[in-house]
């Protein structure tokens, strides 16, 4: 089997973790009944692969809950979860060519022209507030104009009708730049939607320190460890994995702005703000045998996972430059998987914790909360990382306020007109040149004749 395909993980998840993956045969619709079932899971703590086999009105199955599990997605690195974040850092500086293929696939099906109806796919209304169905796992893959060196990463896309698509750059990243400068020519930028990924590939398409000059594929191929194969599709040669289920080629037109939204976004809320870009399908390719990739919206781990584990490499990367003492950086879930960092470290003198809030702050655009912890709390346990900001950070002197920073236009506090707000560090490290209050703490060999005592018992915790 294929290891860098979805098809790939889902059999490497059947085969070692047989009890992660949901099969539903019951017919369900389109419409609210997928995502609704993610998250009676989530609240149930469980975060299963889902597959839906039975699309009311379509022949396709959805796949969909791929990334929510971090012990799953750490079990493809090959890694422990507690090292998904160190083992990012590392391996993305390990770029790898990409290998070419003649042939892959989702060439097995060709449709183009008048016979192109996106409206056959089945595409999931996530929120009954969402203005339409919106493919959500479409990776989006186009060239800068100017340079020829491409980029993918996922854009949410409005079904408007049969070939066309509403579409977001709201990142403002490279997918953003490279339709300004094609806009800037007077032309569109060709681009494809790819869906049907392995998890391995979302995390490298969150990838976004690296140089200009490096193709995404090589970040890709770096998190596997070996070249990503890819082959070309579209009369613009735009390259896709190999491994992808449905490919749709067209274009990203200019000086075109169409309302999109509203849209179930990962802050919670609904999300009225866009770019308004529009895509226009020419082409679709796909397996015979295809399978729908679906994320499930809103704040959901598949959602916001892996964007957790890329931002928390990334932030760490960043901090180990100058920082050494560093231990680790958490982004957790529950703050939208962007807006809040947690960094650990051994302070060896005092301002480092403020010089590691700002550093983190200018590497990650979407985080408007930092705070550092010592060494001795769990950053995976807000409840000690908010222990730790109550007995040990003083108001007065250890917040850090940046005014008018740039912020993720899809956040609500964020100002409507330029997207700025303020950001805030919290110092909740102990105070150095003086000795600080003992922690209470239970010894590893204590708890483990507690829990003795409590089996003894007919107690089990």
């Amino acid at each position: 089997m294929d290891t860098q395909s979805m098809r790939g993980f889902l059999a490497m998840v059947e085969r070692q973790y047989p009890e992660e993956l949901v099969r539903i045969r019951a017919p369900v619709r389109c419409e609210l009944d997928i995502t609704a079932t993610v998250f009676e899971l989530e609240r149930a703590g469980r975060s299963p692969v889902v597959i839906f086999e039975n699309i009311e009105g379509f022949d396709m199955p959805v796949v969909t809950n791929l990334a929510g599990n971090r012990r799953l997605i750490a079990a493809a690195m090959r890694v422990d979860p507690s090292a998904l974040a160190a083992t990012f850092r590392e391996r993305c500086q390990d770029y790898r060519p990409i290998e070419r293929v003649d042939c892959a696939p989702w060439q097995e099906r060709v449709i183009e022209g008048e016979d192109v109806d996106l409206t056959k796919l089945p595409i999931p209304t996530h929120f009954a507030v969402d203005a339409a169905p919106y493919i959500t796992a479409g990776q989006i893959c186009a060239c800068d104009p100017e340079t020829g060196v491409d980029t993918t990463g996922f854009h949410r896309l409005m079904l408007k009708g049969r070939n066309r698509l509403g579409v977001s750059l709201h990142s403002r990243r490279r997918m953003y730049e490279y339709h300004r400068r094609a806009e800037a020519r007077g032309e569109p930028l060709p681009a494809v939607v790819t869906l049907g990924i392995h998890p391995i590939h979302y995390m490298g398409s969150m990838a976004y320190h690296y140089p200009p000059d490096v193709r995404k594929y090589e970040v890709v191929g770096a998190l596997f460890g070996e070249s990503y194969r890819v082959a070309r599709c579209g009369t613009a040669e735009l390259e896709v994995p190999e491994g992808a289920e449905i490919v749709i080629e067209g274009k990203i037109l200019n000086d075109v702005r169409e309302p999109e939204g509203p849209f179930s976004e990962f802050t919670g809320y609904a999300s009225y703000r866009s770019t308004e870009n529009v895509f226009v399908a020419e082409r679709v390719q796909m397996r015979h045998d295809a399978m729908f990739h679906s994320i499930a919206s809103g704040t959901a781990a598949d959602h916001i996972l892996i964007s957790c584990v890329a931002r928390e490499g990334e932030i760490l990367n960043s901090l180990r430059r100058n920082l050494p003492n560093v231990i680790a950086v958490h982004v957790p879930t529950i703050t939208c998987g962007a807006f809040m960092a947690i960094v650990q470290m051994k302070k060896t003198a005092e301002g480092q914790p403020q010089q590691a809030i700002m550093a983190a702050l200018g590497t990650e655009t979407y985080c408007k909360i930092v705070v550092v912890v010592d060494e001795d709390v769990d950053i995976f346990n807000l409840s000690d990382v908010m222990w730790a900001v109550a007995t040990r950070a003083r108001a007065d002197r250890d917040l850090v306020f940046v005014h008018r920073a740039m912020g993720a236009i899809l956040d609500p506090t964020s100002d409507p007109v330029d997207n700025t707000l303020t950001k805030v560090g919290v110092d909740a490290t102990k105070q150095g040149g003086a000795d600080f209050a003992e922690r209470l703490t239970i010894a590893d060999e204590q708890r483990a004749r507690v829990r003795r005592l409590l089996s003894a018992s007919g107690i089990r915790i």
